[in-house]
């Protein structure tokens, strides 16, 4: 048995689980943001709550995060959480809970979610890919994620935008980033990227569900942001999917809630990618629990089998 945990800035939801199949998770915790202490209090009530129903004790604590770790100084970088932020967090909370624990970056459980009991299942390389607050990813080759530290997958960061998209071409700005840089995809293809995209093309403020149901009436307006948005995501997302021959491309975040972009998008991205599919490849996530408990599950879990192995 292990307790897994999915931490955001506002919530922490934690649950036992057994198997990946099997997860019972708790009622959702305050994330006290400002507060080690009463951070680590917060996890350890869920683990003496997991122990008490289990009979048992956790073998692991699993974690997934939205943030990063440094591999080279193995500190946290999670902006939106100051108390955990710049801490080396896996040597931390494993001094204070007494238990070995494994972090992760969200979007890298939400796709090993995916690849283990998700839409992906099947499929021996996996690229989930976040459409939401945030444009962001992760790789699974074989049911085993590339690398842990949160770093790689994150497609959306980098200055690749183009400067010109749509049929026919406008010019469109590159757009600060929250990571620094300028002309990111995040940037621009997240729900609020959507929104400045439409403001840029239109000079009209709307929000991301506002353009989306629009569009999905046949508005003129929207249908152009669509185009636009659709051809600036699709060309690097052509070159994930050349570059690491995943099959199949699950997608997690708000956007993904909308069918008909995601055809609309895996249409654009089949007609630019050297491989030919004859079914789409961009599908919606599947996980019924949450992907990111499920994620941390599974990492727990093949970390437990092979101490038990040891």
């Amino acid at each position: 048995m292990i307790v897994c945990f999915d931490i955001g800035g506002t919530a922490i939801k934690g649950a036992l689980a057994t198997n990946p199949e099997d997860i019972r998770p708790f009622p959702r915790k305050p994330t006290p943001i400002h507060d080690f202490d009463a951070f680590v209090a917060t996890l350890a009530s869920v683990i003496a709550e997991a122990e008490a129903i289990a009979g048992e004790r956790a073998a692991c604590i699993a974690i997934s995060i939205a943030g990063v770790i440094d591999p080279d100084t193995s500190n946290a970088v999670v902006a939106n959480i100051p108390c955990i932020h710049g801490r080396p967090l896996q040597a931390d909370l494993e001094a204070a809970l007494g238990l070995p624990v494994i972090v992760a970056n969200d979007a890298d459980c939400f796709v090993l979610a995916e690849a283990g009991i998700g839409a992906a299942r099947g499929h021996r390389v996996v690229f989930g890919v976040i459409l939401g607050t945030g444009v962001g990813g992760g790789l699974v080759i074989d049911g085993k994620l590339i690398n842990e530290s949160g770093f790689a997958g994150e497609w959306g960061h980098g200055p690749i935008q183009p400067t010109e998209a749509g049929t026919p071409p406008i010019h469109v700005p590159r757009f600060q980033c929250g990571c620094g840089q300028i002309g990111c995809i995040d940037a621009i293809c997240s729900a609020r990227g959507l929104e400045k995209l439409h403001k840029h093309i239109h000079a009209e403020q709307l929000t991301s569900e506002e353009i989306i149901a629009d569009w999905l009436t046949g508005d003129t307006k929207a249908e152009r942001t669509i185009d636009v948005y659709v051809d600036i995501l699709t060309d690097p997302l052509s070159v994930v999917v050349n570059v690491t021959g995943t099959t199949i491309l699950p997608v997690g975040g708000g956007l993904s809630n909308v069918p008909e972009l995601l055809t609309r998008i895996d249409k654009a991205l089949r007609a630019r990618i050297l491989r030919k599919f004859g079914n789409p490849i961009v599908v919606p996530a599947a996980c019924r629990v949450e992907p990111g408990l499920v994620g941390a599950a599974i990492l727990g879990l093949d970390f437990a089998k092979d101490h038990r192995e040891d």
